[in-house]
């Protein structure tokens, strides 16, 4: 997927481009040098757009099984304290 950054001017002068280089992958419009816009596939915007799965969802992926995980904590994260 290929990024492709057009001034406003450009995006107003020549939409077709715009389209073409959106069919790529993401434009990002600027105008004074800061990104204002952004034009994407309407698959792409869909899936920005999709509700968010469940954590059980998430568990019921292939490959899950195979992910590590290190349960330990790290020696900067201070312990509460105890009054004993």
């Amino acid at each position: 997927m290929t990024e492709s950054t057009f001034t406003s001017r450009e995006f107003n002068r020549a939409p077709g481009r715009i389209r073409r280089a959106a069919a790529e992958g993401p434009v990002i419009i600027i105008e004074r040098g800061k990104p204002i816009m952004a034009v994407l596939p309407f698959g792409a915007y869909e899936r920005m757009k999709a509700v968010p799965g469940t954590i059980l969802d998430a568990l019921d992926m292939e490959g899950v099984g195979e992910i590590e995980i290190d349960f330990d904590r790290p020696p900067s994260i201070p312990r509460p304290a105890s009054f004993d």
